[in-house]
């Protein structure tokens, strides 16, 4: 029980932060491109209550936590409205939309790795250790996060920057598979599939991270 108190005190802020500013991006980035629904709803904020899901930003990653030990991690916030028809280009501007969560996310992870970075530089500092706990979890939420919403899977970030980015009558086809894209995640993730893709290219990106820092 200790160490599923200590895992959920280390993740929470990481895992909030790392939903929540993923769609108070997808609002910001609308309003730029012509859309201002997230914005009028006061979903382009910094203040994660907005954006908290009881269910799934507080009870599926706790639950989660409490049954793996803290070894895996799933959960998403209420999503921001965007109505794409109110943006200036809405097939091209779509692209620029969804991928402003992921980015959120590598800005974040990049933040977290420093907070780690500095963290095991003072390892004299009372503090050391809890920041560089918190530094690794921020790293492997947000690292998980932004490439599972890179899948080109509607309607993932990735399923929609396809959309955007394939022909009209292609772009049109791909996108009736959102209707499906939940129930496909779900197989994959308990099939153990979605680990196989996700795990080969989340070792790059923490070799990369590793490399750039010289953690």
């Amino acid at each position: 029980m200790d160490n599923v108190i200590q895992a959920l005190a280390i993740y929470a802020l990481p895992v909030i932060f790392a939903i929540t500013l993923h769609e108070a991006a997808h609002g910001y980035v609308a309003r730029h491109f012509g859309d201002p629904t997230a914005w009028q709803l006061g979903r382009v904020s910094l203040n994660p209550v907005r954006h908290i899901d009881p269910v799934g930003t507080i009870l599926v990653p706790g639950l989660i936590l409490l049954f793996s030990g803290g070894g895996f991690l799933f959960g998403w916030a209420k999503p921001v409205p965007v109505d794409f028809g109110r943006l200036h280009h809405p097939k091209r501007d779509m692209i620029w939309v969804a991928a402003a969560g992921p980015a959120a996310n590598l800005a974040m992870l990049l933040g977290w790795a420093l907070l780690y970075k500095y963290g095991a530089s003072n390892p004299e500092s009372i503090y050391g250790a809890a920041m560089q706990a918190m530094g690794q979890a921020g790293i492997l939420i947000n690292a998980s996060l932004m490439l599972l919403n890179l899948l080109p899977l509607p309607p993932l970030d990735g399923g929609r920057i396809m959309v955007g980015l394939l022909p009209h009558h292609l772009a049109w086809r791909f996108a009736q598979i959102e209707r499906f894209g939940f129930i496909i995640l779900l197989v994959l993730l308990f099939t153990g599939l979605l680990n196989a893709i996700l795990l080969p290219l989340m070792r790059v990106l923490l070799a990369l991270i590793q490399s750039l820092f010289n953690l």
